[in-house]
């Protein structure tokens, strides 16, 4: 389906600041991800809502310049493209400020933690700690991103906001159903926020996916503000939501005290 250019709006301001081609750039890298690895021109060009000529010369550009590579067919992003993804992990403090942390959350509960920011309406994971000791453990790679309405993490943030500025992030994006449990009417979802504020945390139960279990908390910053979310994955069949509830949550509300002090 045909999306629209992400900067259109910025772009019909005529802005003399605003340069149109490298943001076009920019619209094409972001369609690729785990889903769209190798993308032919047509379909990228579907996917960001550009035409097929300037699709086609953002992805000559990009493989002229080494982050693409293209085999005559299909495009896709080359390791060269870490590079403008560790220019941010590497010049942001926050990360380095909550990675021990969360090698202490997972050491104490052998699970997989992770922290994430919202970007839009998907959350993007930051930092992460698995216990390498475990053979199957829940993971989401740093630069992964989930969809904020059904992920644990993004109910965390969202619930933080003022009512009217949530409700209109949800209903301004896709809710799939991904499972027969993934909460997708705003009325649900509204709720559900609602919920998480008052008990402040969140739990996500097989909504993202079958067999995932998560539980969330907000990380808040020394003013007050919530700034990410911090998170356990497990397996279903491994934890249940009364462990969860009874051993991770105190722990991981510990180590929200403790970063608030941390986080500017």
């Amino acid at each position: 389906m045909k999306t629209k250019f992400p900067y259109a709006a910025i772009l019909a301001e005529q802005d003399p600041e605003f340069i149109a081609g490298f943001a076009k750039g920019l619209a094409v890298i972001e369609v690729f991800g785990d889903q769209d690895q190798r993308l032919t021109i047509s379909q990228v060009a579907e996917r960001v809502g550009l035409e097929r000529a300037t699709v086609r010369r953002c992805l000559l550009t990009l493989t002229r310049l080494g982050y693409a590579e293209y085999d005559g067919k299909f495009f896709s992003l080359t390791p060269r493209m870490l590079r403008l993804g560790y220019a941010y992990l590497s010049s942001t403090p926050f990360i380095s400020i909550v990675q021990p942390f969360l090698e202490e959350l997972t050491r104490k509960t052998g699970e997989t933690s992770a922290v994430a920011r919202l970007d839009g309406a998907e959350i993007v994971y930051l930092a992460r700690a698995m216990d390498p000791t475990r053979a199957l453990t829940v993971s989401r790679s740093v630069g992964g991103r989930l969809p904020a309405y059904g992920a644990s993490l993004g109910r965390v943030i969202l619930a933080s906001w003022p009512e009217d500025q949530a409700r209109a992030l949800l209903e301004s994006t896709e809710r799939p159903k991904v499972t027969d449990k993934t909460l997708t009417s705003i009325p649900d979802l509204m709720a559900e926020l609602a919920r998480v504020r008052d008990q402040g945390y969140s739990i996500n139960d097989e909504e993202t996916g079958q067999g995932l279990r998560s539980i969330a908390v907000p990380l808040v910053d020394g003013a007050g503000r919530v700034t990410a979310g911090l998170n356990i994955g497990v397996v279903v069949r491994n934890v249940s939501v009364e462990r969860m509830l009874a051993e991770f949550l105190p722990i991981m509300l510990d180590i929200q005290r403790r970063l608030r002090q941390l986080i500017a």
